[in-house]
């Protein structure tokens, strides 16, 4: 009998759940018990946990801090590190996970408290790549060009990204004091690049991948694939960037060495 289901037979849940009162504070783990529910996911034990946060020494804590919004994994604000892996809590259920269960926060995030990470580096790789269409939406332009139905099917799944940082997460190239952009942002410009209207802005998005950060400091792990709760191809976005940023450097010197002839004179 595995650690879950002695859980279900004594009809408790242990947890070990990660506290820190605020960024550089010292952190520690509190541990709790409460009754075993058949089905349960982290986040419903998460509020059992925070109507009586009593841990299993008697002694009355502070709520634990996380952050939850849909329940049902489109929003990403759930991730954390449940038994050392990340994962969404929304989606980890009980009856799946050895005891006693761990909870940690992200680690390539800083914390603000607890469960509850800052994932602001996720917002300006968005930013740096520009991941939008620039499109004045005060008048109507007109239907817009025609997609094949492969172009459809593959933005489709690139657009599904929540922004849940579990790919930088497993990235053993991001640190929490590195600028690489990470998994996420590689894959929207890919996404953004596609689209007829944002084809336009298609190389001012590449180069903002080849500077330091960019797309040349992935390490090509893979573990951002393996974890995606989306199963987003990042490893292909990945790949097809990398083609690009190639494709914009063999383009500039080609340019420069025509300026230089160009310079130079004939003869």
């Amino acid at each position: 009998m595995d650690n879950a289901q002695a859980g279900a037979t004594t009809q408790t849940v242990t947890f070990r759940i990660w506290r820190q009162d605020g960024p550089g504070n010292e952190g520690h783990y509190d541990e709790f018990r409460i009754p075993y529910r058949k089905g349960a996911n982290v986040v419903s034990c998460l509020m059992e946990i925070q109507r009586n946060p009593t841990t299993v020494q008697g002694k009355k804590v502070a709520p634990v801090v996380w952050d939850a919004a849909c329940l049902e994994e489109v929003c990403g604000s759930c991730a954390m590190n449940i038994n050392g892996r990340v994962r969404m809590a929304c989606s980890a259920l009980i009856d799946k996970l050895e005891q006693p269960i761990t909870l940690d926060p992200l680690k390539k995030f800083p914390v603000v408290r607890d469960l509850t990470v800052d994932r602001n580096r996720m917002f300006e790789a968005l930013k740096r790549v520009k991941g939008w269409i620039p499109v004045d939406g005060t008048h109507n332009l007109g239907p817009g060009p025609r997609q094949s139905p492969h172009d459809q099917s593959l933005m489709y799944v690139l657009s599904t990204c929540i922004t849940c940082g579990s790919c930088l997460e497993a990235c053993p190239q991001v640190t929490i004091d590195n600028d690489f952009v990470g998994a996420a942002a590689i894959s929207q410009a890919r996404l953004f690049n596609m689209n007829p209207t944002g084809k336009m802005n298609s190389e001012e998005r590449t180069r903002a991948l080849m500077g330091p950060g960019g797309v040349q400091d992935c390490g090509k792990a893979q573990n951002c694939v393996k974890v995606c709760p989306k199963e987003i191809p990042l490893t292909s976005s990945i790949a097809v960037m990398n083609r690009e940023v190639t494709k914009v450097l063999v383009k500039d010197i080609f340019f420069k060495e025509e300026e230089r002839k160009a310079s130079s004179g004939p003869g």
